[in-house]
């Protein structure tokens, strides 16, 4: 009766270990929650970002008003006869 009772005692401790500290336990279970929350909002803003590509190729496809504007923001470039003024603000010192 002795052993039984040591083996059983024994079990339950491996099984609370189990559940508080090994693999499937409240804490790893909370972490892969987090981490999985935390991915979520990743996949969220890069599905954003990808929505916002998606209108601007769609954009570029369809007219020059788009790539016009483009190669000036991005490029710097001007139309024949236009004349470029850049404002530079002051440093504050």
């Amino acid at each position: 009766m002795k052993w039984i009772s040591i083996l059983l005692l024994l079990l339950l401790l491996g099984l609370q270990y189990r559940l508080w500290v090994g693999e499937g336990s409240y804490a790893h279970i909370a972490r892969l929650e987090r981490e999985l929350e935390q991915q979520e909002q990743t996949n969220e803003r890069l599905q954003q970002r990808n929505k916002l590509l998606e209108v601007e190729v769609e954009a570029l496809r369809k007219g020059n008003e788009a790539i016009e504007e483009k190669a000036r923001n991005d490029m710097g470039m001007i139309k024949e006869g236009e004349t470029f003024y850049m404002v530079v603000e002051p440093k504050d010192s």
